[in-house]
Parts: C-alpha cells; structure tokens; sequence
C-alpha cells in the first residue's frame, strides 16, 4: 500500500508525502520542518463572469511572480539542500503534492456568486496543486518506474477524493503539461491539479453532450462507453487494449497528436478505480507515454489531461473519467499553432488523419518495461493489431 505523510510548509499550505509501496522506512520517520519563514499566504485573485460566453474567467495578477524555468541548483520542487531551501523539506522523496505557493485560485474555498451577469465578480476560490512526480531534476513521466507510476495513480486519487469533498469545489481536474513548448515553467517532471469553483466551459460542453446521450437512452448507457465500443470494434484506430483500460486515436482527432485512454467501466474519477484497475492504469499509461517519446527524436511536448466527472448534480450520473493527451506537434520540427478558425472559432482543422496517427503509434518502437514479462501480461491483453 502506498504510505501518506501529511505536513505543513512555514506560510501553512499542505504538503503530502506518498511513498512507494513497500517502502521499509515510512516518510514520516525524517520529515524536516520547513525553516523559510515565509511570509503569510496572500487574499485569493478574483474571478470575473464573462456575459457574452457565460463563462467565468479567473483574475490572477499575482502570478506573473512565480518562478520561471530557474536553474537546477535553485529548483522549488527538488529535495532541499544546504544550498536550495525548496518547496520540499526533506532530503528525498517519491512522489509529493503540495499546494501551489502562486496560485490560480484558492487559498479561500466558498461558492462563486449566483445569478451572474455583467459586472459580477467574486473571490477566486479554490484550491491548485503541484503533483511532483520524482525527486529526479530531469526526465519524464514515461522514464517512471511502474512502481513510482503506480504511486502518482494513488495521488491522484486521493487527491481527487479529498479535493471533492471541499467546500465549493465543482470540479477536480489533474493534468501534466509537458515541454517548453507548451509553455511550462519548471523543468523538472511534475503535474497539477485544479479545484475549481465553478465547471470549466470544457467540461460544461463534454457534460451536456454526455447527460443528453444518458438521458435518450433511459440511464442504461454513457456518450464515452459507446464511443469506446464503437473504437474497439473498428479497430482501425485503437492503440492499446488491456483488460481495464484501452487507448485510441479518436475518429475526430482535433490535434495532430490525440490519444484518448478510457476505463472499460464507468466511474466519475481516478478516486473510484478498483486496486486493480489502478495497476493496469500506472502501466497502461507509462506504455502511451513511451509511445509518444518514441515518435520522434526529441521529446513531444504534450498536455495530458484527466477529465472527471463535475461534482454537479445534474452532470455527474452521465460522467465518465477519460484521459485526453494531445500534443500540438504535427512533425519532427513542426508545430501546429492555433491561429483563426481554432483560436477566434473554435473549429478545428487536423493536419494528420487518426488512423496513421494510431498505426504509428502502434507499431514504434517502446524502450522495455521495468514491469516482469509475466506481471505485464497479466494486466494487459495487448496491442491491437
């Protein structure tokens, strides 16, 4: 089991420790107290409600002071030094969470204003996370153990959990975002994870669709399950099928780069897996992560974004968790930027065609697992071929 270790910084954020299982030294036998003597944490940004989208938009100047792409003896999220006092006390450690010091939104937690229109705004509350994901400065989620991987599904999980249950809360999303190219501000491998306030335009729109599909057919089926069945029966698209889990090229692909990894059963999020369907998960998704490193010389920058299901009454029984990776990379030395029709209209234009896309993916050569033959084949049925 994956032990969890709870401690304050010096300004009073929370910070988790997660210790890979069968670790024989418990976290919590050297915890170093955070002696920064930081200043008390600020007021919440605010966030304001935009009438002509009907979407909330958060207000968060505070931020242009985080820090931006420091230099390794100086990173936040490495174990502290004598020389570097980070945001991570102790000397080592597995994986870690712990509130983010330039926060979007939070500290405060509390509902946004009711009946919104132009000119309303609020306190932005709610609650930003950093997941670290090893005390490693370099390298990458997909160079992960499947031990360590399997440690970052627990977090998230439980982070979720308790993030769900705050007040206010409508919505818990983890996400990595990965490379310079997408515009991250640490090096060193790491994630997030935002409670928000209010349910996000993305997920508004993808819940809608989701509680219509539900609603047409009495409650006895999901929008994602169908689509899942519909991949795994053409099968010109899919890329890994596992006994939990499969991934695949979706028949719309937006992005040049677009995997979408769905559970075969319904849940609303990470935090009501099964132990079983968490392994599967902490490989099926390293072997997506190695997939995509190997599609090109250089790493592919990527987002990687869990979609759980809003904490809101009337969305939450149509929810289903998926993950949708998607990289803006459309070649070796290309970028796609979103420019006119993406940007100003929200309609997209694919460069690529899904289905080579997933034959690609399928057929590139992955560096091994550190998982055993026998291991791996009992949670994974393979790749679709």
């Amino acid at each position: 089991m994956t032990g969890i270790t709870s401690t304050n910084l010096s300004d009073g954020r929370e910070l988790f420790y997660f210790d890979d299982a069968g670790t024989s030294v418990p976290r919590a036998a050297h915890l170093t107290t955070d002696h920064r003597g930081l200043p008390p944490r600020a007021e919440p940004g605010e966030v304001r409600f935009d009438a002509l989208t009907d979407e909330w938009v958060a207000i968060a100047a505070h931020r242009q002071a985080r820090t931006h792409l420091p230099p390794a003896d100086q990173c936040p999220i490495c174990p502290t030094t004598p020389g570097n006092a980070s945001e991570i006390p102790a000397a080592d450690y597995d994986v870690v969470v712990f509130e983010n010091r330039f926060p979007s939104l939070g500290p405060a937690l509390g509902p946004i204003p009711e009946d919104a229109a132009w000119g309303t705004k609020g306190p932005a509350y709610g609650r930003c996370e950093v997941v670290s994901f090893t005390p490693d400065h370099t390298g990458a989620f997909s160079g992960l153990s499947q031990e360590r991987s399997r440690t970052v599904v627990e977090a998230w999980a439980q982070r979720t959990a308790a993030l769900s249950a705050m007040a206010g809360i409508q919505q818990v999303f983890p996400f990595e975002n990965r490379g310079a190219d997408i515009g991250v501000t640490l090096h060193h491998p790491h994630g997030q994870i935002y409670a928000y306030p209010y349910v996000t335009p993305r997920a508004g729109v993808l819940g809608a669709a989701a509680r219509r599909y539900y609603d047409a057919k009495d409650g006895r089926d999901t929008l994602t399950g169908s689509l899942l069945r519909a991949e795994r029966e053409d099968g010109s698209r899919m890329v890994v099928e596992g006994k939990h889990f499969s991934a695949y090229v979706p028949f719309a692909a937006r992005w040049p780069l677009e995997i979408h990894l769905v559970p075969h059963r319904q849940v609303p999020d990470l935090a009501a897996l099964g132990g079983e369907e968490k392994d599967e998960l902490a490989h099926v998704y390293l072997d997506l992560l190695k997939r995509v490193d190997a599609l090109h010389p250089t790493p592919t920058p990527y987002i990687s974004a869990w979609h759980q299901a809003p904490l809101d009454a009337v969305l939450r029984p149509a929810g289903y968790l998926h993950l949708q990776l998607t990289s803006p990379r459309r070649a070796a030395d290309k970028l796609k930027y979103l420019a006119g029709s993406e940007a100003a209209m929200g309609a997209f234009i694919n460069d690529t065609t899904p289905e080579i896309v997933a034959e690609r993916l399928r057929t590139v050569a992955v560096p091994p697992s550190s998982t055993p033959a026998a291991a791996l084949a009992a949670t994974t049925e393979g790749v679709h071929a």
